[in-house]
């Protein structure tokens, strides 16, 4: 695994069990990346310097050297994007990475830093809440500290009884941490509160609520509707950007072959004309929205499981239902 040393922003390889913080932000123009840090050349690191991002690698290596850690993992800079096959490992392991990670820092970039979490709207709506990627950096970490930039250097942080919320972060305010407000972050999410302790286990969650979680966040890219998840249904596949909406036909392909969880059928295409005819497939978590209160179905008599063949899927559906 790749990490960023915290001290001289130097990219090292390092081996399983090493200590580390982990990164999560809304990507933005001019990030710095695996090559800006790669290269060898003084030319090249001191241009790396110009950019925006830079400023943010630095904010985070800052507070991890405060908490104490030496190595930090940043999607950005720490997975050379250029090698196809580092990009696919990348992103299969990307839920492990923050499941293993000692904590995980939210940055919610240019978010006033007065907000109070607890009821300030302009938390809620921030847009890392509205993003792919950051629904498995929310739920998989065992804690996740939310940040924002300081801007006024003499104002006083605001008090939101929390010991850690005293301390400055150099150009970083820490706003409040997941461990003590599951339920307001539920609330904004939709995602189970338990999940979100890790008091609950991901898997007892039905397929069609994990979808819901998603259904409303958007990626730049069709496909990582698709990649994004992979974690939150625990299924790995090839990266191949390019195929479209293909992509999520494939997460729901791979699900199949793990899970006997029929609520992978409950969504609902509200674009369709309601005489067409549809796959058993969706085509979107948006697909997904309203699906939050279904439970897993397991039918505990004896039945063929389902998969797809050539000519679609194939599934035995219990008697009831025939006689419908």
């Amino acid at each position: 695994m790749r990490l960023l040393n915290t001290e001289n922003l130097k990219l090292e390889v390092k081996s399983d069990g090493t200590p580390y913080a982990i990164l999560s932000h809304r990507w933005e123009e001019d990030e710095i990346l695996f090559q800006d840090l790669a290269s060898n050349q003084d030319e090249t690191r001191n241009q790396a310097k110009q950019k925006r991002g830079y400023v943010k690698i630095e904010g985070a290596c800052r507070q991890a050297r405060r908490d104490g850690f030496q190595y930090i993992w940043v999607d950005t800079c720490c997975i050379d994007k250029s090698s196809s096959a580092e990009l696919s490992e990348a992103i299969n392991s990307m839920y492990r990475y923050y499941q293993q990670a000692e904590v995980c820092y939210a940055y919610l970039a240019g978010l006033p830093e007065r907000t109070d979490p607890m009821n300030d709207l302009a938390f809620a709506n921030h847009e890392w809440f509205t993003r792919g990627w950051t629904l498995q950096e929310l739920i998989a970490p065992k804690e996740v500290l939310f940040f924002t930039e300081r801007r006024d250097f003499d104002c006083q942080v605001i008090d939101l009884e929390l010991s850690a919320n005293t301390n400055r972060t150099g150009d970083w305010i820490l706003l409040w941490k997941k461990s003590t407000m599951c339920e307001r972050l539920s609330s904004i999410t939709g995602i189970d509160a338990g999940v979100l302790a890790h008091t609950r286990s991901i898997e007892s969650i039905s397929i069609a609520e994990r979808m819901s979680w998603a259904a409303q966040r958007v990626t730049t890219r069709v496909e990582d509707r698709a990649y994004c998840l992979l974690g939150l249904f625990g299924v790995n596949m090839p990266m191949l950007y390019g195929e479209g909406e293909k992509a999520f036909i494939r997460l729901q392909e791979e699900i199949m072959k793990d899970t006997s969880d029929e609520s992978l059928f409950e969504w609902r295409d509200e674009s369709a004309d309601p005489k067409a005819l549809t796959g058993l497939l969706a085509t979107s978590p948006s697909m997904f929205k309203d699906s939050g209160g279904f439970f897993s179905y397991y039918d505990w008599e004896p039945r063929a499981p389902f998969f797809k063949t050539n000519q679609g899927i194939q599934i035995t559906l219990p008697p009831q239902y025939l006689l419908r």
